[in-house]
C-alpha cells in the first residue's frame, strides 16, 4: 500500500512538472516568432527596417495577449495555452 502511495504521488509529480515545462516553452512561441520576424526585416531595403521591427513588436504583444501570430498573411494561434 505505501509502494502504491508513494508511485502515485512520483507519477503526479512528473505530470505536474512536465505540465509546468509545457506551459513555459509555448510562452516563449511568441518571442520566437518575433524573433523571425526581425530576421525577415532584416533581408528587407534598409529604409523599411526601422517600420518593419516596430510592426514585428506590434504582432509579439498581440501574440502574448490572445496566443495568435498574425504573419499578414496568416494567422495561426495556440502559441499561449493556458
Amino acid at each position: 500500500m505505501t509502494f502504491r502511495v508513494v508511485g502515485a504521488t512520483a507519477a503526479v509529480a512528473v505530470l505536474v512538472l512536465s505540465g509546468a515545462q509545457r506551459a513555459q516553452a509555448d510562452s516563449l512561441k511568441c518571442s520566437d516568432e518575433q524573433k523571425a520576424c526581425i530576421v525577415v526585416c532584416q533581408k528587407s531595403p534598409r529604409a523599411r527596417v526601422g517600420d518593419c521591427i516596430a510592426n514585428c513588436r506590434t504582432r509579439t504583444n498581440f501574440c502574448k495577449q490572445t496566443g495568435c501570430w498574425d504573419n499578414g498573411t496568416r494567422r495561426y494561434c495556440g502559441l499561449l495555452r493556458q
